[in-house]
């Protein structure tokens, strides 16, 4: 799917978009809130500055994704597989990690994990 197809459909009111395969999009600065894409590939897009608060991107294929400054604030990652993301000033408030593959990749870099579950299962807690 192209980028302009899934803004199109996701203003026209769509949030369901599981399973798509969305390799290599560019969606920087797009806005995307509650959109479900769970299970979805998206390794190697570029998501940078992106609105994902509380997307739902369970088993998600995160690897190589650009997330620089994105808000995923209450994302739901669980189990999602992200090797050698770029995280660097991500917002990760209470976003649910649980069982996601995080490797690679350095959540010390996010801009705020406060109250985010780790793939531990471990919450840090909120200030």
């Amino acid at each position: 799917m192209q980028a302009e197809e899934l803004i199109r459909r996701y203003q026209a009111g769509e949030r369901d978009f599981r399973w798509v395969d969305l390799t290599e999009i560019n969606l920087t600065g797009v806005s995307l809130p509650q959109i479900n894409l769970s299970g979805a590939d998206l390794a190697g897009s570029k998501l940078a500055g992106a609105n994902l608060r509380g997307a739902n991107l369970e088993t998600a294929d995160l690897s190589m994704v650009d997330l620089t400054d994105a808000d995923l604030t209450g994302a739901d990652l669980r189990g999602a597989y992200m090797r050698w993301v770029r995280l660097n000033g991500t917002r990760l408030e209470g976003a649910n990690l649980t069982g996601a593959v995080v490797t690679e990749s350095r959540l010390n870099l996010a801009r705020s994990l406060e109250g985010a579950i780790l793939p531990n299962g471990r919450e840090l807690p909120r200030l």
